[in-house]
């Protein structure tokens, strides 16, 4: 198992039991008690956890996101063949606002050298874009959310609400037809909102995991989108439901 990957399976395991031994997790992801102690020191000084003598107890509420660095380069492989297949649904000369989000950031640095107009709603991915010779760069107001970069707020909104783009590219932390799109965020959502509403069309971009999981904010339901980019190993049941909402899906 790679590190990254490792780290997020510990994450998951110690916020869903509350604590877990150094033993517990050695056996949960097959590394040795010496490699654990290792990612128990470097998920502590992310604020991840609290290390106690054996073990470690999650600072991460049920429902609270990961912080961004961890997930930046957890699956970041499987985030990079879905940004890939996401950017070939678009077309060169296109209008494009892409959400804010791990996933998302890598989808805009797959667009970087395409012939598109570009709006970004987080900083990390503005910079990725930045200085892309054939991208015309348009950026939003709007608040930057600590670490995360993400752009919220009024005037994030307002910037969407005066524009019609031909794409939206969304991220999510839960999507499932019984309860949509969903965010821990409420105003990333209202911001996810505002791109649905400004765009023709809406791809969004999940793992697999994501369709396992609900997050507080409801965004839409997947009426609203076009098109679903995931894993090949998705939950069958939910490929089928969306294809019967008449959702395009396209699997890595």
């Amino acid at each position: 198992m790679a590190s990254t990957d490792r780290l997020g399976q510990i994450t998951d395991a110690v916020r869903e039991a509350g604590q877990l031994s150094v033993a517990e997790l050695a056996g949960l992801t097959g590394a040795s008690e010496m490699t654990i102690r290792r990612d128990l020191e470097l998920l502590s000084g992310q604020g991840v956890l609290e290390r106690f003598r054996g073990g470690a107890r999650s600072l991460l509420l049920r429902g609270e996101e990961p912080p961004f660095t961890l997930r930046a380069q957890e699956g970041l492989e499987v985030k990079r063949r879905l940004a890939a297949e996401a950017a070939a649904l678009i077309a060169d000369g296109e209008s494009v606002v892409i959400d804010s989000g791990t996933t998302c950031l890598e989808v805009a640095r797959a667009l970087a050298h395409r012939r598109l107009t570009v709006m970004p709603l987080s900083l990390h991915a503005a910079n990725a874009l930045t200085g892309a010779p054939l991208l015309q760069l348009l950026l939003p107001g709007g608040a930057p959310r600590p670490v995360e970069l993400a752009l919220t707020g009024p005037l994030a909104e307002a910037s969407l609400g005066a524009l019609r783009f031909d794409t939206a590219v969304l991220g999510c932390c839960g999507l499932n037809t019984a309860n949509g799109l969903t965010a821990y965020d409420l105003a990333d959502a209202a911001v996810k909102r505002a791109a649905i509403a400004s765009a023709h069309r809406v791809i969004a971009v999940a793992e697999a995991a994501k369709f396992t999981r609900t997050a507080l904010a409801h965004v839409t339901g997947v009426s609203a989108l076009d098109a679903v980019v995931t894993e090949e190993s998705a939950p069958v049941e939910e490929l089928e439901a969306l294809a019967a909402a008449q959702v395009t899906v396209r699997q890595v």
